[in-house]
């Protein structure tokens, strides 16, 4: 039977991960993800026009979509505790669930946000939100949401490059315990 074209995506979505994780970005060609595929480099290149838009697909399609999950959680939530708790939450549930796409979101991010625009859904900006809103609301001292922002994220960024590299073992989300401690302790936070 042949294959339909979202499955073919699909295998081009996971295969480009891979290997863009495992051999890096700058030498993986689209001859690689397309011998990965099991497609010709021609065919390969009838869904992208090229490596770097198919690099960009990746991960804005990972990037909005974490957004969004970000954004359902935090606002399902009352409070900044049970607010960073959800968001946590699903840092971790997509880098266990998804540890190609987390990884390549997080080793990709440099070589990719100047390309984000101010109207995509933003990871970072939804966390830097929920601080400064609760900076607003007196539920934690006043101060610099961006560095509030940055010291959350790189609880949660941090491990996972740990994890990525061997130091961590896996599932991370055996950590959260452990890393909402730290929050906590950031945000001058009773523990939970």
């Amino acid at each position: 039977m042949p294959r339909s074209r979202s499955d073919t995506r699909q295998r081009i979505r996971d295969c480009a991960l891979k290997l863009f994780v495992e051999k890096g970005f700058g030498s993986t060609s689209m001859r690689d993800i397309a011998h990965c595929v099991g497609v010709t480099e021609g065919a390969l290149y009838r869904h992208f026009l090229g490596k770097d838009e198919l690099a960009w697909h990746l991960f804005s399609e990972g990037f909005v979509g974490l957004a969004e999950r970000l954004e359902r959680r935090q606002a399902a939530a009352h409070g900044v505790a049970a607010k960073l708790d959800g968001m946590l939450d699903e840092f971790l549930a997509l880098f266990d669930a998804d540890p190609a796409l987390f990884s390549f979101l997080l080793l990709a991010q440099h070589g990719q946000l100047d390309k984000v625009t101010a109207d995509m859904p933003n990871p970072v900006e939804i966390v830097r939100r929920v601080v400064a809103e609760a900076m607003e609301r007196g539920e934690i001292a006043a101060g610099n949401a961006n560095l509030v922002a940055a010291l959350v994220l790189g609880l949660v960024l941090q491990p996972a490059t740990f994890a990525v590299y061997g130091r961590l073992t896996r599932p991370l989300g055996l950590r959260a315990p452990d890393i909402r401690r730290a929050c906590r302790r950031i945000l001058d936070l009773p523990p939970s």
